[in-house]
């Protein structure tokens, strides 16, 4: 159980992905059961289709390695849905316009609910549902109350602090981490620095792409996801201040928005408080 300052903190994900056919991405509209608005439980958590992508979410847990055990477990019980596809191991799905006006209009939709972005405290703009591709995010809950209005302003501005400290510490890592051009393509729709939901139980960090939960030789990365989510809290109650300090000399804001890994890396290497998996330093 992680436990600070009075409160006891959970932690749980709603990643989605996307499948394949001879290494062609396809829709998974109507291929399992679920939806937004009603879920299809499952044993550890629930499944869903989120408009052409798959998508779970886990029971919330109180630690890692339970973290682990739950993500593993839907995500055997969801691919075992669609016998016959592959996993396209990516976050970014370039199915094509003509493609996408063929689906139905309930697969095609996008930003049907919106984000807000931590940094302004306002929504973010709604994404281009014209766009050709489609992507896949690996959203991190985090709870620590439940029932609360996801929009009392004293909530919503603990959610805005914290996620600032997730930036920090999961965000700008992951720039690293998740390199390449279908990261950069996918924050042009998703996935801005300080982007967040305020929910019941807590809120949704919606920053990550699927990069670690597809990666399978990498299971560590679920524990730094968890590691370093506990340190983001943890800076969150012990100076509250902070939220907006820079990573090395530069805002984390602005690392995440440019995804240039030479920089992130410097500016990681100048400072000692946020950690990174040694090999990618």
């Amino acid at each position: 159980m992680v436990e600070i300052n009075g409160y006891n903190f959970t932690f749980g994900a709603d990643p989605e992905m996307f499948i394949a056919k001879k290494a062609k991405p396809v829709s998974a509209y109507g291929l399992i059961p679920g939806t937004k608005s009603a879920p299809h439980k499952v044993k550890d958590g629930a499944v869903q289709i989120d408009g052409m992508a798959l998508e779970f979410n886990i029971d919330p847990v109180e630690d890692a390695d339970n973290f682990i055990k739950k993500l593993d477990s839907v995500m055997e019980q969801i691919l075992g849905m669609v016998p016959g596809y592959d996993l396209h191991h990516s976050c970014v799905a370039e199915f094509g316009l003509d493609y996408i006006k063929a689906q139905p209009k309930e697969a095609t939709e996008l930003g049907c609910s919106p984000d807000y972005n931590a940094y302004t405290m306002q929504a973010n703009p709604r994404p281009d549902g014209a766009s050709d591709i489609r992507t896949a995010a690996g959203h991190l809950h985090i709870g620590w109350t439940n029932g609360v209005d996801p929009h009392d302003p004293g909530h919503f501005k603990a959610c805005a602090r914290l996620v600032k400290q997730l930036d920090r510490y999961l965000g700008v890592p992951s720039v690293i981490m998740d390199r390449g051009e279908a990261a950069a393509k996918r924050r042009t729709l998703y996935g801005a620095a300080g982007a967040f939901r305020p929910t019941h139980f807590g809120v949704e960090y919606r920053v990550l792409s699927n990069f670690w939960v597809l990666n399978k030789e990498n299971p560590h990365w679920h524990k730094f996801i968890i590691g370093n989510a506990v340190k983001a809290i943890e800076k969150t109650f012990e100076d509250p201040d902070s939220a907006d300090a820079p990573v090395g000399w530069m805002a984390a804001q602005k690392l995440i928005a440019d995804g240039d890994v030479e920089q992130v890396r410097t500016a990681l290497g100048n400072q000692r408080e946020i950690p990174l998996p040694k090999y990618y330093r």
